[in-house]
């Protein structure tokens, strides 16, 4: 291991670095990148990595000279741009690897609880942050063995450095196939729909979809604005942490499912891997929410019953959604290209989706209100108009503009890598990304890795303090709705 050579990414990092520094210097942060910086929404995505076998720092630190490092991202200050009021820009600087890679002295065996030392190990993260004098990023290498995995990486990006889809595509570029060492991993492809209302109908059944598309827009916008301005609230429930809690400690937790019960389901119900998980989620979110209600009961003095949810809860995420013309992942050097439609950053927006919470007797009505749900979502310009509502706040001042603190949770998707992949020579067993500073109690990440679908949780630790019983939750959400499906083929 180590003397595996230093791993080549891609032809466009391969340039030379004053090429790369002239093209980044004084750009400055895109509106979506400085909302990450609000102080209600100081957000960073920490991804917990875990490897099939021991790694040695050594090697780690000698590829990222020769991958990360060449991202421009990754080598850059944000520091105050004068030009802008509240702005800052990017400004190219040498990086010292030994102020970013960080490997703890670790005694194994006076660990008793390997998982438990690293959720907590990873909490403790989210108790701070990164200097600005450094480029905003730091990976901490865990050599310990878990349940899951014989050693643990940490990689801590602040988000205003990119999106989900950014730090993917990232990943696999420094990737390589296991069962091919020196073939990249395959890009998840994914084909965005034409919308099946177009011209290709005749003229009124287009005019009608455009009018549907005008009226939930309308509709859409007239919701988030009252939520952002407070007028429209979640209740208040176990799940519903207090406003500004985005600077308390943060707890992660990931459950993997097989990804071929949920493409099993997706199949039987034609629908998607998307709303697939949305159903499950709104099923587990229910579950949840019932038993705690219960217990509630009883601290009261009531009996508990199979139903204690409270009538009429309303329960919603700030649901985030990749706006590039092109979906799923996209090859790294075609983000890096200049004028690429599918650029790197954070071309994301955000709808307010909202989820049912009931207990259903057929578990796969949870998925039909889920899938119909989002359909009516994406019939909608939401996404597009919050992105462009951040932009126009941006230009008054940054106190104008922050997420919506009064949704119940953050709900996030990404697909990931199709096969089993080695990051500079060490297999990866799982990949785990989540998120710190958001304002809401709750985050939910769902990815994908090879044959596992992982459900990644972000708990604010004093208002869920069983983050472990909620991923149960979800996991016999997905096994109840699968058997639903497979009787619903039978019969």
């Amino acid at each position: 291991m180590p003397h595996l050579k230093p791993i080549k990414v891609i032809s466009v990092v391969d340039e030379e670095p004053t090429v790369l520094q002239n093209r980044e210097e004084n750009q400055p942060l895109s509106p979506m990148a400085r909302m990450f910086h609000e102080p209600e929404s100081n957000v960073y995505i920490v991804t917990m990595i875990g490897f099939k076998s021991k790694i040695n720092p050594e090697v780690v630190k000698a590829n990222l000279e020769h991958s990360l490092l060449k991202h421009h991202r990754f080598s850059s200050l944000q520091v105050v741009d004068e030009k802008i009021e509240g702005g800052l820009k990017w400004v190219p600087t040498k990086v010292n690897l030994d102020d970013h890679v960080i490997v703890p002295n670790l005694e194994p065996k006076l660990i008793d609880s390997p998982d438990k030392f690293v959720e907590d190990y990873t909490s403790s993260l989210s108790q701070t942050g990164i200097k600005m004098s450094m480029p905003m990023w730091d990976l901490h290498l865990l050599n310990i063995k878990t349940s899951d995995a014989e050693s643990v990486a940490v990689l801590r990006v602040h988000h205003s450095l990119g999106d989900g889809t950014s730090l993917m595509s990232l990943l696999l570029a420094c990737c390589r196939k296991v069962s091919d060492p020196n073939e990249v991993p395959t890009i998840p492809s994914v084909t965005k729909k034409i919308d099946s209302n177009g011209h290709s109908k005749g003229f009124w059944p287009y005019l009608l979809f455009k009018l549907w598309l005008f009226w939930n827009t309308l509709v859409d916008v007239v919701m988030f604005i009252a939520t952002a301005l407070m007028f429209v609230r979640d209740t208040k429930t176990p799940l519903k942490g207090e406003l500004g809690n985005g600077c308390l400690p943060r707890r992660f937790v990931h459950r993997s499912v097989s990804l071929d019960d949920v493409k099993l389901v997706r199949n039987a119900m034609n629908t998607t891997i998307n709303d697939v998980m949305l159903g499950v989620t709104q099923a587990g979110l229910s579950r949840y929410l019932n038993r705690k209600y219960g217990q509630l009961n009883i601290i009261n003095g009531l009996s508990e019953r199979n139903n204690n949810l409270p009538n009429n809860i309303r329960l919603r995420a700030t649901f985030f959604m990749n706006l590039r013309p092109s979906a799923g992942i996209q090859e790294l050097a075609n983000m890096l290209k200049k004028g690429s439609k599918a650029k790197w950053g954070n071309q994301i927006g955000y709808l307010i989706f909202p989820f049912t919470i009931a207990l259903r007797d057929d578990p796969l009505d949870y998925l039909r209100e889920a899938k119909a749900a989002m359909d009516r979502k994406k019939a909608s310009l939401e996404a597009s108009f919050s992105y462009f509502l951040s932009k126009s706040f941006l230009k008054f001042g940054n106190k104008a503009a922050s997420f919506p603190s009064e949704t119940t949770l953050w709900f996030s998707n990404v697909m990931g890598p199709q096969e089993e992949i080695s990051l500079y020579g060490y297999p990866i067993a799982y990949v785990a990304p989540s998120c710190c500073g958001q304002p809401n109690g709750l985050m939910i990440h769902v990815v994908s890795y090879a044959n596992k679908m992982t459900f990644v949780l972000s708990v604010d630790d004093g208002l869920i303090p069983d983050p472990h019983q909620l991923c149960d939750d979800l996991e016999e959400s997905l096994h109840l709705i699968k058997n639903a499906s497979l009787l619903k083929d039978i019969n």
